[in-house]
């Protein structure tokens, strides 16, 4: 055997494969043990029972999220749904369901609309949702939406800032389909201001990141067309200066109906802008 151990210092020992370590033996006592607030980290991340995630579903739609099945499968139309959730909730927008979610749900009420009257769509920029609102007031289809970054943008050509106007606004016109435009696709687009329509997206991040247009879920955009009739209200509000008037009467009654099953086709009366 070496005889290089003997002139190791006292309390140092030479363990296989690793350095020398000092005031410790050889084996796994040597070896640091897990902390209790890293033991309750991994008990936070293990995934929750698929009971979990379905009674986390019925809640949300209970609440006005727009949620598919309830069927204990977080797919795309129910963590959207959840990120909307984290959104008002002022909770981080993970789209990753946890314990605390489903706590916070179990504290949660129905969000409540910022004005009452015909029905219309309520797209609440400092929040970063959208949901209709019936005539009864009742908040419903509760989406998570991207809307313009507010810095200067140039691209394509164009330039400009990159802004959602607050307002109320209406739907003035709408396209079936992929809409190519110098800024980007739009699918569906519902157009409230000039080129600034809501429409369908593959990109919706929980944050602003258009150049003005309000971005929400695909899923979400296959339907809204029909949902959502011209003339609808639609009331943006959240910006930096918000002062809004109450919403003005409408010269068509308006209704928002359930949810249908494909959009159809409208056809557009009015030139659109580039958006």
């Amino acid at each position: 055997m070496p005889r290089f151990a003997s002139s190791l210092p006292a309390g140092v020992t030479i363990c296989l494969g690793t350095a020398l370590v000092v005031g410790a033996t050889c084996g796994f006592a040597a070896s640091p043990s897990v902390s209790h607030s890293a033991a309750r980290s991994i008990a936070h991340a293990a995934p929750l029972a698929r009971a979990d995630v379905r009674r986390a579903e019925q809640r949300l739609a209970d609440l006005g999220y727009w949620v598919g099945r309830v069927d204990g499968v977080l797919d795309e139309p129910s963590r959207q749904a959840l990120v909307a959730f984290q959104k008002i909730a002022g909770r981080k927008a993970t789209g990753r369901l946890a314990s605390a979610d489903l706590a916070a749900l179990d504290r949660a009420v129905p969000p409540l609309p910022r004005e009452l009257g015909a029905a219309h769509v309520e797209v609440d920029l400092a929040r970063q949702v959208l949901f209709l609102v019936d005539a009864q007031g009742k908040v419903g289809n509760i989406l998570p939406i991207s809307t313009g970054t507010g810095k200067h943008f140039s691209s394509q050509g164009y330039s400009g800032m990159a802004d959602t106007p607050c307002g109320h606004l209406e739907v003035f016109s709408k396209l079936a389909g992929w809409k190519k435009s110098p800024l980007g696709e739009m699918y569906n687009p519902l157009y409230v201001v000039g080129g600034i329509a809501i429409h369908g997206s593959l990109d919706v991040p929980p944050r602003p990141a258009s150049h003005g247009c309000i971005r929400v879920p695909m899923f979400a955009a296959r339907s809204l067309p029909r949902m959502v009739p011209l003339k609808t209200p639609v009331l943006v509000y959240g910006c930096k200066q918000d002062d809004l008037v109450p919403l003005p009467p409408v010269s068509v009654a308006v209704q928002i109906p359930a949810a249908p099953a494909e959009p159809r086709a409208v056809p557009v009366a009015t030139a659109i802008p580039p958006g």
